[in-house]
């Protein structure tokens, strides 16, 4: 039996319910293998890695200002670590081994402590090997509420992921060193899961108020959405929210790594809505809501912004320095050669060690940052995307304002998407002290070249 689309559409899964913490203490975090139902029933449940036994991993929910204090306890073969994804986070606990911390060996444990600073959706997932940790299942979301929460029916965590399954025996493909994948657009799967599960089913009513809030946690894969029986806004990216709630009309993407939280109205005039994939053989359901009478008679008009974070004022940046970061390699434009540390190698040569893009002609984490900041200085990077695919390129420890083609500032991110043959410019206040990555979240990009940093002194 193969595994396809029809077995996604037509599997109805468990209710989307998720492991929760209901508050930030002192605890274990347990990084160990586990078993999950990730096909249809008629397979067996695939080996993956989890934190605290679940896909994705335990649910953490605190309030904005609350400190997070956990173990991580590593049951894996693999030394790991945690990325706490997008919190504007004390530099020691960010959890990128060989710069903030060393790896976490099997048996051994490290404590992670920090204040979470801004309200909104993030998430946590293993930063060593992660191109295929992440891919085994080690993920979480952190949610972040606000003081002032807005007026919904249900709060839904939605995490997205694709998983790339044996169609015989459903278990995890062990092919993570496939050269295609890693000089191409990264490991897709063949599969599509959200919170784990195949064709999720939400019970809600119609006239409901529903935030979603969307986690891209897969590998590569870039997530055309769109609604069916459901309308409503965007009111935040990457967590941060937007000054003025964008209405929702057509198809949205989702870079891996990305986050979109929406405000949606149930508005199906039958008995199903769904949050829907757009891609280029049709459109499906990833998650279905079956609806019921409505409670209200009708659905609440507008809707209002969330309340601000307390981020840096980024006015005029026609001043600030431009710092130009060319994004190279990949197939149908491969690298002529480029250095690792202090060495000039080759594109055979290159090829040869599995290294098939670099950032401003580095296939690894340079020696020297790609950027040296002063504390609270702001800052203008240029991405230019010399190659034939689309990166989703994250910063760590910082968000920062996108620059829009007539100058513009656009909203707050801490992960932009530069499409082939695109360039795009940011805007950064480096206002958060220490040694920060910068890399491609397509996971297989940055293991096989595209990996940067920056330091804010």
């Amino acid at each position: 039996m193969i595994l396809n689309r029809r077995h996604l559409l037509q599997t109805a899964a468990a209710a989307l319910l998720m492991p929760r913490v209901a508050s930030a203490g002192f605890a274990p975090l347990n990084a160990r293998v586990t078993k999950h139902p990730i096909a249809p029933a008629s397979y067996p449940e695939t080996a993956v890695w989890t934190y605290g036994g679940s896909v994705p991993g335990v649910e953490l929910r605190v309030r904005q200002g609350d400190r997070i204090q956990r173990t991580l306890m590593n049951q894996l073969p693999q030394a790991t670590s945690v990325h706490w994804h997008g919190i504007r986070i004390e530099n020691a606990m960010d959890g990128v081994p060989g710069l903030t911390q060393d790896a976490v060996e099997t048996g051994a444990s490290f404590d992670y402590s920090f204040v979470v600073p801004d309200a909104g959706t993030y998430w946590y997932h293993a930063h060593n090997q992660s191109m295929e940790q992440v891919a085994r299942g080690l993920y979480g979301p952190l949610i972040v509420e606000e003081t002032a929460a807005p007026d919904v029916d249900q709060d839904l965590v939605l995490m997205l992921d694709d998983w790339r399954l044996d169609p015989e025996t459903a278990q995890i493909t062990d092919d993570f060193d496939n050269g295609h994948d890693l000089s191409h657009a990264g490991r897709l799967g063949n599969i599509i899961t959200v919170n784990g599960s195949l064709d999720p089913r939400v019970q809600a009513r119609r006239n409901d108020r529903l935030r979603l809030r969307l986690i891209n946690a897969s590998n590569a894969r870039i997530f055309d959405l769109n609604l069916d029986g459901l309308s409503g806004w965007i009111v935040a990216l990457d967590g941060m929210p937007l000054e003025t709630p964008i209405p929702l009309s057509g198809a949205f993407p989702i870079a891996p790594a990305q986050r979109i939280d929406l405000v949606v109205d149930v508005v199906a005039g039958g008995d199903t809505a769904s949050l829907v994939s757009v891609e280029r053989d049709g459109a499906f359901g990833i998650v279905r809501f079956d609806v019921d009478e409505p409670l209200a008679p009708a659905p609440r008009q507008g809707v209002s912004a969330l309340p601000p974070n307390p981020l840096p004022v980024i006015e005029d940046v026609s001043s600030a320095p431009l710092h130009r970061m060319s994004l190279q390699g990949g197939a149908m434009r491969w690298l002529d050669s480029a250095r690792i540390g202090d060495t000039e190698l080759s594109g055979q040569e290159l090829a040869q060690l599995g290294r098939f893009w670099a950032l401003n002609g580095y296939a690894e984490r340079p020696t020297d940052p790609f950027l040296d900041a002063r504390t609270g200085g702001l800052h203008r990077i240029e991405f230019v995307n010399e190659t034939v695919f689309p990166h989703a390129m994250h910063l760590h420890g910082h968000h920062f304002r996108l620059i829009q083609p007539d100058g513009s500032l656009g909203p707050w991110r801490d992960t932009v998407l530069v499409d082939r043959g695109q360039t795009r410019q940011i805007a950064l206040v480096a206002d958060n002290p220490g040694d920060w990555l910068l890399h491609c979240h397509m996971l297989g990009h940055a293991a096989s070249g595209m990996m940067s940093w920056f330091r804010v002194t």
